[in-house]
């Protein structure tokens, strides 16, 4: 098993086209001129994954009035994002990405520690996208509580 890549400012933020919670696609492309918040997260539906949702929920109209636009991606099944998205009433797309390529290519598949071992699986990370399809910001093995404050204030908007 090797290191996942990570990306840096100033990179091209990799191309994705995927299936959202509601069957629709979504992809970069539809979403350029505009700044884009995509965060990934192992599994919907976990305590964890849960709180960081709702997080980026409560906080969608600031960010929105900041220009930015919501998306999270995991590897979960359209079918379980859109009970995700029922359940906690999120109002952002949620992607699909079952087979890891898009994760893999942010750097957000790979070796991780968890609990003390070493594992294969998905990093909790988040990405800022310019509007011209480049990463601003690279967030790697971020927490699940108090993340979108911290990026908040990152992005200034505190």
């Amino acid at each position: 098993m090797s290191e996942p890549v990570r990306l840096a400012p100033g990179d091209a933020a990799p191309e994705f086209s995927l299936t959202t919670d509601t069957g629709e696609t979504l992809s970069l492309a539809d979403l350029r001129g505009r700044k884009v918040v995509l965060y990934a997260y192992p599994a919907a539906m976990t305590p964890g994954c849960t709180t960081q949702a709702c997080d980026f929920r409560d906080s969608l109209d600031s960010l929105h009035a900041a220009g930015y636009e919501v998306v999270g991606i995991s590897p979960d099944a359209p079918a379980k994002l859109a009970k995700f998205r029922e359940r906690d009433g999120l109002t952002f797309p949620l992607v699909s990405d079952p087979d890891k390529a898009v994760l893999t290519a942010y750097g957000a598949f790979g070796e991780k520690k968890n609990y003390g071992r070493v594992v294969q699986g998905v990093i909790r990370s988040t990405f800022v996208i310019d509007p011209d399809g480049r990463i601003e910001l690279a967030q790697y093995n971020v927490r699940a509580t108090g993340h979108v404050a911290k990026l908040r204030r990152d992005l200034g908007l505190d």
